[in-house]
């Protein structure tokens, strides 16, 4: 059964900074995308950012306008694991965060992606 978990959201000040985690686990995913989607209260979910292959051993970090220069995306395939290094968060930032992995297409993911539970996190000003 695959599993991705995130983990390291939480409640932070305006300005600050946190880093999220997600292991997955039941299958690798070295030769697909994995990334962050967040929803924030009422609104629909929306793009983060994504690790995607290049080539066999290279990969490229795609990120929504909102959030470049200010989050930064990385990925350790040997721990089947990325995370999200979230600075300068804001309380736009407010949402829950989803981890997800597959083909990533954007803007509407396929179905037959993989997604987490999502993990809370609150920018308070």
């Amino acid at each position: 059964q695959v599993q991705l978990v995130e983990s390291g959201g939480g409640l932070v000040q305006a300005g600050n900074s946190l880093r999220l985690s997600c292991a997955a686990s039941g299958r690798t995913f070295s030769n697909a995308a994995m990334g962050w989607f967040r929803q924030a209260p009422g609104k629909e979910r929306e793009f983060v950012a994504a690790a995607r292959r290049l080539g066999q051993t290279l990969w490229y970090a795609e990120y929504a306008d909102s959030v470049k220069g200010r989050f930064t995306i990385s990925r350790d395939d040997a721990k089947n694991t990325i995370y999200l290094q979230m600075n300068s968060l804001t309380p736009e930032d407010t949402a829950v965060y989803y981890c997800a992995a597959g083909d990533l297409a954007l803007p509407t993911p396929s179905p037959n992606d993989y997604w987490g539970q999502g993990t809370q996190v609150t920018v308070a000003s």
